[in-house]
Order: structure tokens, then sequence, then C-alpha cells
């Protein structure tokens, strides 16, 4: 938790007031008045950045969402819009595009219609209507089917005409909540790159909730982890991958190969840790005590070599028997026994000269110790 609200603190300290476009500060949620189902939540973000709330499901990453488009009240704290409180406005009056999993299109309108309505309950004239609407069926590359109705377009297609509604009416902020998880692996990945694009081309500010790592990934400036109401890291998607600060956000950002030990040194940036099963790995200290205290290491698969004859010699090497090998294209993700751990990943370029490993082979294999995080146990 200490950890969580200084890195929070860190980041605030980092959006000036000027470049802050909206606010949580120190906000909480209970539905019962008992527990809290987002606690101490602090998030700045900046104007035309695309944030990412991302975590498990009830985590309470959607509450926080809820509560900015207004469709929930801040039990404790405040949320602030372009500097202005907000928890007394009602939805209607935030001027926030939102997008939801289900798209919620209106089924007896058209797909002209569905994008004219916010700018109608506007009062826009009719020519201005018009106008935008053509604009944001363009923005989305549907230009030709204004006149069809929700039910006669794919999955694509209608969480397209939902992005475009929620930007029709041009919001300085939308709001997403799960908008992709109703997609095949194809159309979501698709969708997520249509998304990136139309972000980079309006400038607009963005905040997406997902369960989906991959997602945030790909589309995010930065990423807030979520876990049991609390955010447990907040940065960009490549330093949370590479740098992840507690052993939750190693396991749920990307694959992870975790083992257990014990802290028996600690120089400087380097701890030497002894596993359960004897061996004695040497690790960078991240979120660890001294001596004697456990610890998860974390290692990523692909920081993981494969050591060869004339190969130089990683700080930590080991034998290790191939269990299997799963042939995934590009790559070969291979399960080891090593170190005690029978579910142990590397990946291997799929590459010449790498050579092909088999079930019951042994293998030499090595890492740097600034690759293996030591972390909470």
């Amino acid at each position: 938790m200490t950890q969580t609200l200084e890195a929070a603190t860190l980041t605030r300290d980092a959006v000036s007031d000027d470049t802050c476009f909206a606010r949580f500060t120190n906000v909480q949620k209970s539905y019962d008045g008992v527990e809290l189902v987002v606690k101490d939540f602090n998030l700045d973000i900046r104007k035309g950045e695309f944030v990412t709330l991302l975590g498990p499901s009830g985590s309470g990453k959607t509450t926080c969402l809820m509560m900015m488009a207004g469709f929930e009240t801040p039990t404790h704290g405040e949320i602030l819009l372009k500097g202005n409180p907000i928890s007394g406005l009602p939805p209607h009056k935030r001027g926030i595009g939102m997008v939801f999993q289900n798209y919620a299109l209106f089924p007896h309108m058209t797909v002209a219609e569905n994008l004219a309505f916010p700018l109608e309950v506007r009062h826009l004239s009719k020519e201005e209507v018009k106008q935008k609407v053509q604009r944001a069926l363009a923005m989305v590359r549907l230009e030709d089917f204004g006149d069809r109705r929700p039910a006669q377009l794919s999955g694509g297609q209608q969480q397209r005409v939902a992005l475009a509604r929620a930007l029709v009416f041009e919001p300085e902020l939308v709001l997403m909540d799960e908008p992709l998880g109703a997609l095949d692996k194809n159309l979501r990945e698709e969708m997520q790159y249509e998304i990136k694009r139309i972000h980079a081309s309006l400038g607009v500010t963005m905040i997406y909730v997902t369960h989906d790592q991959t997602e945030a990934l790909t589309m995010s400036d930065r990423i807030a982890v979520f876990n049991d109401g609390v955010v447990q890291q907040l940065a960009a998607p490549d330093a949370l991958y590479e740098e992840p600060e507690n052993a939750f956000v190693a396991y749920f950002i990307g694959e992870n190969n975790r083992l257990q030990g014990e802290v028996v040194e600690r120089v400087g940036d380097v701890c030497s840790v002894r596993l359960d099963s004897g061996d004695v790995v040497r690790a960078k200290p991240v979120a660890v005590g001294g001596v004697g205290s456990r610890t998860t290491l974390s290692l990523r698969p692909e920081r993981v070599s494969i050591i060869r004859d004339g190969s130089a010699l990683p700080d930590n090497c080991f034998t290790a028997k191939v269990q299997e090998v799963i042939y995934l294209g590009d790559h070969l993700r291979t399960r080891l026994s090593v170190c005690g751990n029978d579910e142990f990943i590397i990946k291997t370029p799929n590459a010449e000269g790498h050579g092909v490993l088999r079930p019951g082979q042994e293998i030499e294999i090595g890492w740097s110790s600034a690759d293996c995080r030591a972390l909470d146990a």
C-alpha cells in the first residue's frame, strides 16, 4: 500500500496543474459502508493522454471509471475535471463520451441516427448534425454504412459505430469500459490499432478499462495496475513489463517465471537468494528485506538463454531438463525442470542456428542477475 501511494504521489508531482486534465484525489468507494472496493485512489491524467486501468475482475477499475462518468458517487475523496470538482454533476452535464462492451446502440435507429442522437439532444442545427455525423463515420471508416441498422452490422462494425457516437460531439474525455471484450481475437486486435489511430489523430483524452494485459500494453501511454481496490503500480507499458515493483504486477503483466527463496546475501545492486530447492540465484533486489527475508524471484522467459559451446557465461547458470516444446511460429515455448521448478518456461526465436530441443534432453541455461528481480514473497 505504501509503495502504491508513493508511486501515485511521484506521478502527481510530474503532472503540473497546467497539464493535468483529470484528477482523482484520495478517492474511496464502498457500496455497503463497510468494505472498500476502491481504496485511496490517486491519479493525475494529462490532456490528450491514453491511460488504462488494468486488473482482474473485482479489482475496482470499472468502479473508478463509473465514478468519473457520474454513474457512481465517491464515498470519500474528490474527482476534478479541468480543475473543477464534478461529483455533484449528473452524467449528461459532464461532456464525457462513453463506450461500453455491449455497444449500447439503439436497434430501431440507423447508424446515422445513432450518431445524430447525442448532437440533437444538444440542439445543434440539422446541417451541423449532418456534417458531424459524416465526419464521425469517416473517422471510423464507415462512410457507406449510415443507412444500416445495428443488426445489419458485424460486431467490429457495431463497435466502430459505438466509438464514433462517443466522439461525434467532440468531447475532451472519452471513457471506455471493456469495449472489445465481445469481439474475437482478430477483430479485437484490429480495433486496438483503430482506437490507437483515432486517439493519435484527435488528441482526445482517453481512460480505458480492461483485464487484457496485451490490450493495455498495445494502446496505453500509462497503465494503472489494480488489485483489491489498490493501484499496485502506475507506469508506462515498457516500465511495467521490464521493471515490475511487486510480485502481483510481475505475475499479471506478461509471462513470468517465479522462484521462491530466502535472501542469504545482499551487496549493492545484487542479492543472493537460496531457493527452496537449495540452488543459489543472484538477482536484483527490488522489494525485499535484508538477509533472512523471504522473496519471490521474477524472470521473464525471453531473458533466459541456452548456453552453447563458446558462449559467454552469465552470472546464473544451471542444468535443465526439457519437458515440453511447443511450436508457436515465430518462437518456441519450452517448459523445463530446473531449480526445483517443473514449470520453468523459456522462449527462443524460431531461427536458423538455434537447433531443436526435444523432451528428455538436458541443456545448460543461464540469465543475468540484472534480469532477475527479487520481489515480495
